[in-house]
């Protein structure tokens, strides 16, 4: 599998466009900040263990496959390994073409044009990602077109993965979150509760979550103190949901820009021909 590989000082990225259009290796000084995709995930054709993976034509779960969209119910395949539910679309599992590259900057593009087979995506689209690299961000922008002559539900999102040291830091406003039940499926919205509030940062270690916030204003940060490094992290609309996913005894944790709410792709009509786009900014900085 060719990797891409964009750098500029002090910044490394390594994408991976045939393995889900994912980033196989994000660097600051040689150190890895989001957890690196092994080689044989690489050769293995899809991004669910990658670094950072799109999420295309929709985020989370949707609950047995049963997606109903304006009046009509479409029955969706399980997709991902040990889930009852279909996840995370399919951008990570197929291959995606190069469009451009150069030593800072690439765009690669997807057509999902199999509507329907075998329980898959039912509607056509294309989706295309831009990176670009400079001394201290990597900006990376997502889109999905719908290719249909109708409204279809679509969302868009992207999935990192971030290094999790001991003393490692979050700090995040949203005004609601979603609780779950045993299959990690919304059941309740909620006012967010002390244990989980970041608005003013708080370590990420000894807390357990995998759930979808509401109502967040666009900016987190993440800080390595031991590392005295920090990120900031600035997602533009249509990114107003954020998924926080930290896995006991994992030495990662997700913080996740999405267009909607875990469940509710059905809720977010994109109408014929419509562009559906977002960018998020990772930006580095030492403390």
């Amino acid at each position: 599998m060719t990797l891409l590989t964009l750098a500029t000082g002090r910044l490394g990225v390594d994408l991976a466009p045939s393995a889900g259009g994912v980033v196989a290796r994000f660097s600051v000084d040689g150190d890895d900040i989001l957890r690196p995709m092994g080689a044989a995930d690489i050769a293995s054709g899809k991004g669910n263990n990658a670094a950072l993976y799109p999420l295309v034509p929709f985020s989370n779960r949707i609950r047995d496959g049963r997606l109903m969209f304006e009046g009509e119910q479409f029955q969706l395949a399980r997709n991902w390994p040990g889930v009852g539910h279909p996840m995370h679309g399919d951008g990570w599992a197929s291959a995606w073409d190069v469009v451009r590259a150069d030593s800072r900057s690439a765009e690669i593009a997807c057509l999902h044009d199999r509507a329907g087979d075998r329980g898959g995506w039912p509607f056509r689209y294309r989706a295309r990602q831009s990176y670009r690299l400079t001394d201290e961000s990597l900006t990376i922008r997502i889109s999905l077109e719908n290719l249909e002559d109708r409204p279809v539900p679509a969302g868009i999102g992207l999935h990192p993965f971030f290094v999790r040291d001991r003393d490692t830091e979050l700090a995040g406003r949203t005004q609601a979150v979603w609780r779950t039940d045993a299959e990690v499926l919304p059941v309740e919205r909620v006012a967010v509760p002390a244990d989980w509030d970041f608005s003013d940062g708080r370590r990420v270690d000894g807390i357990a979550l995998d759930n979808c916030f509401d109502g967040w204003d666009g900016r987190a940060a993440i800080v390595w103190p031991r590392r005295r490094l920090r990120l900031d992290l600035a997602a533009g609309v249509p990114f107003r949901h954020l998924v926080i996913y930290v896995p006991p005894g994992h030495p990662y944790f997700c913080v996740e820009p999405v267009s909607h709410a875990n469940g509710q792709v059905g809720l977010a009509p994109l109408g014929p021909g419509g562009i559906l786009a977002g960018e998020v900014v990772f930006r580095i900085s030492n403390l």
